[in-house]
């Protein structure tokens, strides 16, 4: 007990002392280590504050020198106590000939990761003793699971206020991105080029709503897009491509096993039906292809987690492991209504309010975007036009305001197949002809969109496959 009293926090001064006199020396130093040193990693006060001064006079294009350091500190009473200009030139004359800048950096960032974690900790060890019994252990990890994701990830996310200069900067660089992309999408691509277009891809720190009637195909719609970004993803690194397009996707199936999902996607690229794999009826060169498909599929960044019953707290905890270990830039649900709550409340309503809050806070922690698929209300069916509308939704007041985006899965020709008159008759003749209008069609219908204009985007569907694909002139151009 008493060597743990004596316990210090881990810091180097002389370490700082030594990347500062570097800096002095070599201002074009301090670009190979902005990306990966703070401010805030330095132990220090002054040297966070001399740190601070001199990347705000370097980015300015001012030289820095002990001298016009010295002139933007006059005012720092810590730096006057040390010695004020003379401290500063014993920093640059203590600098070795051939400094290492680099790794002072790395040395100064692991010291303040460990001050960090151990601040974490005591958190983590006086939350577990103060708090009463209405906060639940579970509480306590996702807070912890939190505290220690932000340290993992350097503090990027939750720092607090950015400057401007930060934020239009980032933008800058989505633009950018965009323009690299052939001036047609920032985000993750869908794999759908009208839908790309519309929304400019699938964006960092988006909620996506996905929703539908049973049948309508939004399972299949989601697990296009999550199986395109993975295999475009796959392909640009493959290519070497800077900025590539895909993402390495987590999808959260809750209704379907993952093996159920992985034979859509393989049913969808083989282009052998479902009935046929469930019942084993391939001739042989479909087994072959079969066989081929699945061997080149499995090293897709498509990883899928069926838990059933999960909750939103759980879901948080396991995309941030998994953005961490695979850097997963896209997370699909399926679906919203099955997620649980972490918290019991008075109604449906209060507790998927919880649960659209918690998923459009974790795109915006992780920076990643976040499609959830919902279920709509019966009262479509009730209705002589049954495409679907903002109202439509299951508990639709939290899920319409939280979302960025909400789009939703139509096919006319799913509710004209069981309106079928009687034939001979003029009103067959009519429905035939409206049948032969909407067969295979699918609409996706963007009734929200934060960052842009609404409309609706048509595309091919391919009910033997379970497969969605871009109509070009009328015919289905399937992405490949």
């Amino acid at each position: 007990m008493e060597q743990e009293a004596f316990r210090q926090l881990p810091y180097d001064v002389d370490v700082e002392q030594a990347l500062l006199g570097a800096l002095l020396i070599d201002n074009f130093s301090l670009e190979r280590i902005s990306s990966v040193l703070k401010p805030e990693h330095f132990y220090d006060p002054l040297h966070k504050r001399l740190y601070e001064t001199i990347e705000r006079m370097w980015g300015r294009g001012h030289a820095v020198t002990p001298l016009t350091l010295k002139a933007a500190m006059d005012q720092d009473a810590g730096f006057a106590e040390v010695g004020g200009q003379d401290y500063l030139v014993s920093l640059a004359r203590a600098t070795p000939a051939l400094p290492n800048v680099k790794d002072y950096a790395r040395i100064l960032s692991e010291l303040a990761i460990r001050r960090e974690l151990i601040r974490v900790g005591e958190d983590i060890v006086n939350t577990a003793f103060e708090s009463g019994s209405e906060v639940t252990p579970s509480a306590l990890i996702e807070e912890a699971e939190k505290s220690l994701y932000r340290v993992a990830e350097k503090g990027r996310y939750g720092e607090g206020p950015q400057g401007f200069d930060v934020a239009l900067a980032e933008a800058v660089r989505q633009a950018e991105a965009a323009l690299t992309r052939g001036g047609n999408i920032s985000g993750v691509s869908s794999g759908f080029t009208d839908l790309d277009t519309l929304l400019g891809g699938l964006h960092p720190s988006d909620l996506l709503i996905v929703a539908g009637r049973p049948g309508m195909g939004k399972t299949a719609l989601a697990t296009n897009m999550a199986f395109h970004a993975a295999r475009l993803w796959a392909k640009d690194v493959a290519d070497k491509v800077a900025d590539p397009r895909g993402a390495p996707v987590l999808l959260f199936s809750l209704e379907m096993a993952a093996s159920q999902l992985s034979a859509r996607i393989l049913s969808e690229q083989t282009e052998i039906e479902m009935r046929k794999m469930r019942t084993g009826r391939f001739t042989d060169s479909e087994w072959d292809r079969f066989v081929r498909t699945a061997q080149t599929l499995g090293d897709l960044p498509l990883f899928i987690d069926d838990t059933g019953g999960i909750s939103i707290a759980q879901i948080a905890a396991r995309s941030r492991r998994m953005k961490r270990e695979k850097n997963i830039g896209l997370i699909v649900i399926d679906y919203l209504q099955l997620v649980e709550s972490s918290k019991k409340a008075e109604n449906r309503v209060q507790e998927i309010s919880e649960v659209t809050k918690g998923l459009k806070a974790l795109a915006k922690e992780l920076s990643v975007p976040v499609m959830a698929l919902s279920q709509l209300s019966r009262g479509v069916d009730n209705r002589d036009d049954k495409r679907p509308v903002l109202s439509d939704l299951r508990e639709s007041g939290s899920i319409e305001q939280d979302a960025d985006v909400v789009m939703f899965v139509y096919r006319e020709e799913y509710y004209l197949k069981s309106r079928e008159p009687d034939s001979g008759t003029s009103e067959h003749a009519q429905w035939f002809e409206k049948m032969e209008r909407a067969h295979n069609r699918a609409e996706v219908m963007v009734e929200k969109h934060r960052h842009g204009p609404t409309n609706k985007v048509e595309l091919f569907f391919d009910e033997r496959f379970t497969r969605f694909s871009n109509l070009a002139d009328g015919v289905p151009a399937v992405t490949r």
